[in-house]
């Protein structure tokens, strides 16, 4: 499989041969399992007190007083006869608490996690499952989009918009910009407040200063090939993200990586 290879100014300049890993079967339930399993190597374990809301001296006052026999709190005062120690009263328990203890990370084979990114880079040359995704994509424009080295050694926000716009990107970067919403609510207060769309992805070999540039462009992610993952291709699960690659980061990619693409085509 050959791709041609542009230059800043999107022209022509040569042309590559693809790995074979460029063409695996697209597999979206795979995917789907692996950004799963990886998405939860991020949440942090969290759980109560095991005596949260039964720190109190309340008893029972029985039968025969016309009351339930909900546990209360002793004496007077304000608290004196409330309903204290259990689930259903102010102040008690909580119902089935989180606990730390439960098991929350979860493992996938690495053979599937392999093959699951084999088939999410693979998914970055179909156009129709590039467009499904949302992704706004010249009829001309042909994937998957490789350019020269010197992509990488963009460090200034101005410049790196002058080359979206040189390889017909443009409406792709004016859609994320129209995406961008203000959300309320627990999101909110959780600092949550922004919701972008995702954009294109920029994947190099070695970061010379498109990294930096990158950052001030919402929706756009610059990352090295050999850390790339399933999160950086199918965000949400779903694959078929817009890719720009560097010429020397597909030889980059992980050499058991490139091996998948070898096995799938014998």
């Amino acid at each position: 499989m050959n791709a041609d290879i542009q230059d800043l100014d999107g022209k022509i300049a040569g042309s590559v041969n693809l790995p074979r890993i460029f063409e695996t079967s697209f597999r979206p339930d795979l995917i789907h399992r692996v950004y799963l399993a990886i998405a939860t190597h991020n949440l942090q374990p969290q759980g109560r007190d095991i005596l949260a809301g039964q720190k109190t001296s309340a008893e029972s006052w029985g039968t025969g007083r016309g009351a339930s026999r909900v546990a209360r709190v002793k004496g007077g005062g304000r608290r004196g006869g409330q309903g204290a120690g259990v689930a259903m009263v102010v102040g008690g328990r909580t119902t089935h608490p989180p606990r730390s203890e439960k098991k929350i990370r979860k493992e996938v084979n690495r053979k599937e996690r392999r093959l699951a990114l084999a088939s999410a880079i693979a998914a970055t040359t179909e156009k129709q499952i590039v467009s499904l995704r949302g992704h706004k994509i010249p009829e001309e424009r042909n994937l998957p989009i490789i350019v020269n080295d010197d992509v990488q050694k963009i460090n200034k926000t101005s410049d790196l918009l002058d080359f979206f716009l040189s390889i017909n990107l443009g409406d792709d970067i004016e859609r994320v910009n129209h995406s961008r919403k203000t959300r309320s609510g627990v999101s909110r207060r959780r600092g949550r407040t922004i919701k972008t769309g995702k954009g294109p992805l920029i994947v190099v070999s070695e970061d010379k200063g498109i990294g930096k540039a990158a950052n001030n462009i919402p929706g756009i992610d610059c990352v090295l090939a050999k850390n790339l993952t399933v999160t950086d291709l199918a965000p949400g699960s779903q694959a078929g993200r817009l890719v720009v690659w560097s010429k020397s980061s597909i030889n980059n990619l992980p050499k058991p990586l490139l091996e998948v693409g070898n096995l799938i085509a014998t």
